[in-house]
């Protein structure tokens, strides 16, 4: 999954990606796709004071090979539905 990721944002040079997020998981790792092509990641962290977030975008960008900043929450702050933009 991460491989393919990888190679869309090569292409593309920027993805929004749909994710949910699984909080309070034994490790932070991808756990697949939704029916409706969301990515399902499970994080370590707990969803107390923005934890899980943070640990979804330090994921996201060690996964991606970009700097934590060239991956931003765009929307779902408090829900566990996210909509996450990165570029390169």
């Amino acid at each position: 999954m991460e491989e393919e990721l990888r190679a869309r944002l090569r292409a593309e040079r920027v993805l929004h990606l749909s994710v949910k997020v699984i909080p309070k998981s034994p490790r932070t790792e991808f756990a697949g796709r939704m029916a409706d092509g969301a990515y399902k990641v499970r994080v370590a962290a707990a969803a107390e004071k923005g934890r899980a977030n943070a640990a979804l975008i330090e994921f996201l960008a060690a996964s991606l090979g970009v700097g934590r900043e060239r991956v931003v929450l765009v929307a779902g702050e408090t829900s566990q539905r996210k909509q996450i933009r990165v570029s390169l």
